[in-house]
């Protein structure tokens, strides 16, 4: 019976437990869009988008969608209060002059050095590396949110990647529905595991060798999540 895995939006909720007040934020397409439904509290937090949209907020709710307001990845969303609407070439030269304090991408692999492919699988045609390579290089920070594996099993955190790299070593966290990892100089230390698993289950799931601290701790959640969803 397979175990229960960590849902895309307890796994970006995590991530988002990681930025800062005042931070500028980039969400790249797919699961790591799910960091805008992040309930931030006190926190002010400035999502930014390669499309021009610059302060924008959660997904809108059913039948609230305004059809002209979409973020970098064609997804529906909000704004707010001091939002701004920019051109193509002021929303990346914000990323090329490194206002952008994280960015949270997908990935296909990623490395335990840190490097990490996430435009090009093979026998796939078209498609490109987009504007990842522009955040991969010019954000301060590059957060990986993805599954562990990939839809056959493939194992994604790897010694070195196989696909073609996006950037050399600029991950710094990676969340997958197994836990929490981090980019070091020593390796991927495990910081924290996904529920009802054991360390050497999700190394048995990953190519690159994990470093598993003796404190180890449990995921952490969303609490006030987990409680209106109660």
């Amino acid at each position: 019976m397979r175990k229960a895995q960590l849902s895309r939006q307890a796994m970006c909720d995590r991530l988002a437990m990681e930025f800062e007040d005042g931070w500028v934020v980039n969400l790249g397409a797919g699961i790591p869009q799910l960091c805008s439904n992040f309930d931030f509290g006190d926190k002010t937090i400035l999502f930014h988008s390669e499309n021009g949209v610059i302060g924008y907020g959660p997904e809108p709710a059913p039948g609230e969608e305004d059809l002209q307001l979409v973020d970098a990845g064609l997804r529906h969303t909000t704004l707010v209060r001091g939002a701004a609407i920019v051109d193509h070439a002021d929303s990346f030269a914000l990323i090329r002059a490194g206002y952008v304090s994280a960015t949270v991408l997908g990935a296909y692999q990623v490395a335990e050095s840190g490097d990490f492919a996430n435009w090009k699988l093979p026998g796939r045609r078209g498609g490109g590396i987009g504007g990842a390579m522009d955040l991969a290089i010019g954000a301060q920070r590059v957060f990986i949110a993805m599954e562990h594996t990939g839809r056959q099993g493939e194992l994604r955190l790897r010694t070195r990647c196989t696909l073609p790299i996006t950037a050399r070593g600029v991950v710094k966290l990676i969340v997958t529905n197994l836990g929490l990892f981090e980019v070091t100089q020593a390796g991927l230390l495990m910081r924290e595991i996904a529920p009802s698993y054991t360390p050497e289950e999700v190394q048995a799931l990953t190519e690159a060798t994990l470093i598993v601290p003796p404190d180890l701790r449990p995921f952490r959640f969303d609490e006030r999540r987990e409680e209106a969803e109660r």
